[in-house]
């Protein structure tokens, strides 16, 4: 062979074997290239992926109590009025309350001071149209006889008479829910401490009422023969 023709098949390999290492570093590039766009990619998508996450799980947590309450049973619905059902009221104090917190008591009676009774029988006070009964007792008609058929006397008006000679127009304090009372109202009436009731039963110018606990007192009085049950005391 000669040497002209070695040197140009050497050459021609070499050329051959240059273009072949380009081509390579091409493709090798090429895949660098997409290999790096795809780590970029990859490098952005988790933040991009991160982002729609959160939102995700913020949509998840906004939305989760209404689907927890969706999945709930629906209330009953209160009873209307007429169902025959009684809602229970709630804790309160145990008197009902009114609109200044406190509970409303029946009117109650306190003594009141009454001035110049007028003496109407023995049992009944009065003060103009209007008048008190004293409680426990029956008031003695002003007409009534006492006494055996030879002995009658005006019982019913030396009662008055003793009531009235022992109030002498002094004031008297009774227990009334009012002053301004109408009509005949039974009550306790006292001059002082004594009660009146009480005086007239132990005295024997009054009958007590059934029930009265002045009636042991007017028993004793009428064993004793005082007031109605006995003489007339204007003999004595």
């Amino acid at each position: 062979m000669r040497p002209a023709a070695f040197i140009t098949g050497i050459t021609g390999m070499v050329v051959v074997t240059g273009l072949l290492l380009a081509g390579e570093a091409r493709l090798g590039g090429g895949t660098a290239g997409e290999e790096t766009a795809s780590a970029e990619e990859t490098a952005t998508a988790p933040a991009g992926a991160a982002s729609d996450a959160d939102e995700g799980a913020a949509i998840s947590d906004d939305r989760a109590e209404m689907i927890a309450r969706s999945t709930e049973p629906a209330a009953s619905p209160s009873p209307a009025p007429g169902d025959g059902v009684t809602s229970r009221p709630a804790d309160v104090p145990q008197q009902a309350e009114t609109a200044g917190g406190q509970a409303a008591s029946p009117a109650t009676k306190k003594p009141m001071e009454l001035a110049r009774p007028a003496v109407e029988n023995a049992g009944i006070l009065s003060f103009g149209e209007r008048r008190l009964q004293l409680a426990g007792i029956v008031p003695t008609p002003v007409d009534r006889i006492c006494g055996p058929a030879a002995r009658k006397w005006p019982c019913g008006m030396m009662a008055k008479t003793a009531l009235r000679l022992l109030l002498r127009n002094r004031s008297v304090a009774c227990d009334l829910e009012t002053v301004e009372w109408k009509d005949t109202v039974a009550t306790a009436c006292r001059l002082g401490t004594e009660d009146l009731g009480a005086w007239l039963a132990e005295n024997g110018w009054a009958e007590a009422a059934v029930g009265s606990p002045l009636t042991a007192a007017a028993e004793k009085a009428r064993q004793a023969g005082k007031g109605l049950y006995g003489d007339d005391p204007r003999r004595h």
